[in-house]
This record gives C-alpha cells, structure tokens and sequence, in this order.
C-alpha cells in the first residue's frame, strides 16, 4: 500500500435521485471525502461501459455509478440496465487484472443525502484498502531494487 495514496473516485449520479442526494448532502453540510469526483447525467441507464473504462484510463483508481431506488426510475429501467452494465464491468475489470471491487452500483433517493455520504466514505474506504489503480501514472510501482554488490 502507498502511504501517500489518496484514491480518485469518480462518481456518476442521475440527476433525479442521486446527483439530488448529493446536493442535499451538502446542504446539510454532511462531510464527505473530498476526492470523489462527480458527474451529473440524465439517468444512470446512460452510462457506457467505455465511458467507465475511460475515467480508469482518466486515472481514476475506482468508480461508482449512483441512480435511483430500483423500481423507482424516472426513465423506467434505466437503473436496471446501468446494474446490468456495472456487473459486465466488474467482470472485465477482473479479466483484465484491474479489479472488478472498484466499480460500484448504488441507488438512490433524493432524500437520501446522509446515504450518499455514507457510500462515498465507503467507497473512498475500499479504495484505499486496494491501493493505486495499475493504470494510475502517478503511483506506477517502483522497480525492485538490485541486492548485487
């Protein structure tokens, strides 16, 4: 583990519910890590698997896509195609020695601003538990030092 490592998260919040949750978070002046990093979309069913591949290539040690309570979506299942979407990540992330453990799906409400809180503490916590992302440059492994003298 690399004692300076401050994960970078990326967090992509439907408008509706989650990104609404944050900005409650905020007003109630909850405190949360500020190394997430989020984007505001329409609905979390927007979400491509190659636009999360990017923020890793970005530099992004993990992401989590936030929309809303299941059954709940103002798009009708765009949620359950964004979990569907997480979980072929997660996968591919394992194959391609990434880590499918750092990429999350989470669900929402608008009133759930303490929740959203919570995740991104959480979220902060697993990363740091699994260190630097392999394709984050800032924190590439240092070669093993030569013994030969």
């Amino acid at each position: 583990m690399v004692a300076d490592f401050e994960p970078k998260i990326v967090a992509f919040c439907c408008y509706y519910c989650a990104y609404s949750a944050a900005d409650l978070a905020g007003s109630l002046r909850l405190q949360y890590p500020s190394n997430i990093r989020l984007v505001e979309m329409p609905c979390s069913g927007k979400i491509d698997v190659r636009v999360i591949l990017e923020a890793f290539e970005g530099g992004a040690d993990g992401v989590y896509v936030a929309g809303c309570l299941e059954g709940d979506c103002h798009f009708l299942k765009g949620n359950i195609r964004a979990r569907k979407r997480i979980g072929y990540v997660k996968k591919l992330l394992d194959e391609i020695g990434i880590g499918g453990e750092r990429v999350e799906m989470f669900n929402l409400s608008a009133a759930m601003g303490p929740r959203f809180a919570e995740i991104a503490a959480e979220m902060t916590e697993r990363i740091r538990r699994l260190g630097p992302s392999p394709l984050n440059k800032a924190y590439k492994k240092e070669p093993a030092s030569s013994t030969a003298g």
